[in-house]
């Protein structure tokens, strides 16, 4: 199911495959490495390439972040909190990426959105019929935001389970020595916490790396160069412009690229099964 797409993508690569040829049934024309050197020498590939890494960054590091500090507070809360905080997070991730995508919107619609009513009311702002994708900054920013908001769940609750190995004895002994919280966290509770850490920023940098739903529904199908992401720009060249050979080009660039990080975390998995 896996191995014959990915291996007709390499071989797709390599060919020159239009429009003529797929209703034709015509056998492609080999060209070999020209879709590679048509994309890798070609400047808005590059500008798709860097603003995705970008994204992933942010996003990763405001994700990681925001579900470490909710793991902290889930263990500081009242037992009947946690298991509020805990079923409300799993709707969170049970929603489908796009159904996500379609509330956010409505939310932030220009006309109807109920995010533009509620800043419309504070004295001196006016944002009715605002709309957030003009400016690429606001419009990544709502595309982070949900990205976030759908990762958190994730990153909350491992985390979260991992710290149930922390063993309090330690963090007892050192509240007794006068460390205060910030360097129990630093000293104690991080060093645990680094192998479960490593592996579920690994995960969301793949998962983010691949962003694709939420920028194509924001966008109704037809993302602008600058909302542009690696996934959206092959899917766009193959199937927005009849260019399937060079599409398919842009998707193995993209799995070489991701096949870095996962060879890491493999490797990860690997390090924490011999210390087990």
């Amino acid at each position: 199911m896996l191995g014959w797409p990915l291996y007709r993508m390499i071989v797709l690569s390599f060919q020159n495959m239009r429009l003529r040829e797929l209703l034709t049934g015509l056998t492609p024309s080999w060209v070999g490495f020209e879709q590679y050197q048509k994309a890798l020498t070609d400047s808005a590939f590059w500008g798709v390439v860097g603003r995705t890494a970008a994204f992933t960054v942010v996003s990763v590091t405001v994700s990681v972040l925001s579900g470490l500090a909710v793991a902290l507070l889930m263990r500081r809360v009242h037992r009947r909190v946690r298991l509020a905080m805990m079923v409300a997070m799993m709707f969170v991730w049970a929603l489908p990426q796009l159904v996500a995508a379609q509330a956010f919107v409505w939310l932030t619609d220009s006309d109807f959105g109920v995010l533009n009513y509620l800043i419309d009311k504070i004295p001196g702002v006016d944002y009715a019929n605002h709309s957030w994708f003009v400016n690429p900054w606001q419009g990544w920013t709502l595309i982070t935001v949900l990205v976030v908001w759908a990762g958190v769940p994730f990153l909350a609750i491992s985390l979260s389970a991992g710290l149930t190995q922390v063993p309090k004895e330690l963090l007892e002994a050192a509240t007794v020595d006068g460390a205060t919280a910030w360097q129990a966290l630093r000293n104690i509770t991080l060093p645990i916490l680094k192998p479960l850490l490593t592996i579920v920023t690994t995960l969301s940098v793949i998962w983010n790396f691949g962003l694709f739903t939420q920028t194509w529904v924001f966008r109704a199908g037809h993302p602008e160069p600058y909302y542009q992401t690696l996934s959206t720009y092959s899917y766009t060249q193959a199937f927005g412009q009849a260019r399937y050979s060079y599409g398919s080009a842009i998707a193995v660039i993209t799995v070489l690229l991701m096949l870095g990080v996962m060879v890491f975390y493999i490797r990860q998995m690997f390090k924490i099964g011999e210390v087990d």
